[in-house]
């Protein structure tokens, strides 16, 4: 297999994140969105959508969505389990990694497009649509602050899927323009804890 990846993006991040903590190795081949290579035809054949990550499989075939990658590695090496053993444990794991995506990933993703200067031209963008969403982040860091309180990974004693998912969209927010308020005392104790993670490297 090999991984089609763009170190810097939040979605590969992710993946970079699951596979260091799993221990999975594979070969990884770099797609420079910056410079448009994911814009091609040879790699619009693999994901017409021009996405990174996508999974190449061994019979040639694509997967192309962080999670369903994740997902399928996951039952390919269901040893050090990282979305739950039970089905309340898988259950909490993922409606945690949804608002890790949803709430944070995506609104600081909404933020950067309105705001940044690399954006401008490229779309319309809207003062009120960053406002709103930069609400929306507030309102979920809230959430997953209370939610991580005193544990070590977001979700208890081991770290899974959500806290893959929010290591990316927080580190993707410093580039951003949209770090993470150090308010959020438990999601910064849990942060600052988990960038000095091997699997947290760039």
């Amino acid at each position: 297999m090999k991984l089609y990846t763009f170190a810097f993006a939040p979605n590969p991040r992710r993946v970079h994140v699951y596979l260091a903590e799993k221990g999975i190795e594979m070969t990884l081949e770099s797609v420079d969105i910056m410079a448009g290579q994911n814009r091609t035809p040879d790699f619009l054949a693999k994901n017409p959508l021009g996405g990174l990550p996508v999974l190449e499989l061994d019979d040639g075939s694509h997967l192309t969505e962080s999670l369903a990658i994740i997902q399928y590695l996951e039952e390919l090496h269901p040893e050090k389990p990282m979305i739950g053993t039970t089905p309340l444990e898988r259950a909490r794991t993922r409606e945690v990694e949804r608002i890790a995506e949803i709430g944070v990933l995506s609104a600081v993703g909404t933020i950067f497009q309105n705001t940044s200067p690399f954006f401008a031209g490229r779309v319309k963008q809207s003062a009120e649509a960053a406002e709103t969403a930069r609400m929306r982040l507030a309102n979920s860091l809230t959430v997953l602050d209370h939610k991580i309180g005193d544990k070590p990974f977001v979700m208890g004693a081991a770290p899974t899927i959500a806290d893959c998912t929010l290591f990316a969209a927080l580190k993707f927010g410093e580039f951003a323009g949209a770090p993470l308020d150090r308010g959020f005392h438990n999601v910064a104790r849990w942060y600052d804890a988990f960038s000095k993670r091997p699997s947290a490297a760039d």
